[in-house]
């Protein structure tokens, strides 16, 4: 009887959800990419939902503050993550002693943007294809350098994914964010970089940086010169930077279920859409069975890749 009334009192719960405001929590400080995606559902998920739905930037820790405030948070559905794919499924992989599993800790709850990478050279580098930068390393032995915004970015992972698909040995040099880098690479100290279009564009424009291949399934509207990684030979390098909603492990299938049909309609509106764009990325909706296996599948495709590059944190 007790059991009885245990599952009357949560269908009770997911039925009255919700009746007070929801906090989500970000793991990045306003005005990025993370910070604004998560701005971008909040405010129509508030008006669809009847309720606030409450910001709280928490960056730190590669993802880890704010994930692990939302794992200890209750399993009501009044707490929820909004998380970067690379604090999810790559520093997990990376990092010792944190007090979250990005699988066990959570019930996910929708991705619902993605943003591909662009791989970009310095113009005064010869090369205007992807093969012709391949066929130089090969000739140069490992001269090639590329900066990303730090050790065990998604940058770093990724172009070492690219290092062993093309059995290139371009050398890694670690920044602190991705503007120290791209400073870096724009006066000649590093040869290229791999991260999302919008800080690339403007100097794409002003001829700065060339760009070889995008790693979207589409190529960019902005960019339509430029090849796909699949259209350049190289399939597997298909990546995205992707933005997630999760909620803590255990929350109410009903009230998962139910925040994820209102985040659906938004990622399918006009306005979202035109965001997207803005940033340089697309809606990308995953339900919460989805989201939950592609969780799974992103850990371990970079685990491999981290495993054969022998990434470590410093």
């Amino acid at each position: 009887m007790v059991g009885c009334l245990g599952l009357l009192g949560t269908a009770a719960q997911a039925n009255d959800f919700p009746n007070r405001p929801i906090n989500l929590y970000v793991s990045a400080a306003p005005g990025g990419t993370t910070d604004i995606a998560a701005r971008m559902i909040a405010e129509p998920l508030a008006r669809a939902l009847g309720t606030s739905v409450i910001v709280d930037n928490r960056p730190g820790g590669s993802g880890g503050v704010a994930a692990q405030q939302v794992s200890r948070a209750p399993a009501d559905g009044y707490t929820l993550l909004f998380q970067y794919s690379g604090f999810q499924v790559i520093s997990p992989l990376l990092l010792k002693n944190q007090n979250w599993d990005p699988v066990s800790s959570f019930s996910p709850v929708a991705n619902v943007l993605s943003a591909p990478q662009l791989l970009v050279v310095r113009s005064t580098l010869p090369y205007k294809t992807l093969e012709e930068l391949v066929n130089s390393d090969a000739a140069k032995k490992g001269e090639l350098n590329y900066a990303s915004s730090g050790v065990g970015s998604l940058q770093h992972v990724a172009t070492e994914l690219f290092n062993q698909m093309a059995e290139t040995q371009l050398f890694h040099i670690p920044y602190n964010g991705t503007g120290p880098a791209l400073n870096d690479l724009m006066g000649g100290a590093v040869d290229l970089t791999m991260t999302t279009p919008p800080p690339l564009l403007p100097h794409i424009q002003n001829g700065n940086l060339t760009p070889l291949v995008v790693t979207g399934p589409k190529r960019l509207d902005s960019l339509p010169d430029v090849p796909t990684a699949s259209e350049a030979g190289y399939p597997e390098l298909e990546i995205s930077s992707w933005f997630a909603m999760y909620a803590p492990a255990g929350t109410p299938a009903d009230v998962v279920n139910k925040i994820a049909a209102e985040v659906e309609k938004i990622t399918q509106t006009a306005e979202f859409q035109e965001k997207a764009q803005s940033l340089g990325a697309y809606p990308s909706f995953q339900g919460p069975a989805e989201l939950g296996e592609y969780t799974k599948a992103e850990l371990s495709r970079w685990g491999k890749v981290i495993e054969a590059a022998q990434i470590e944190m410093p």
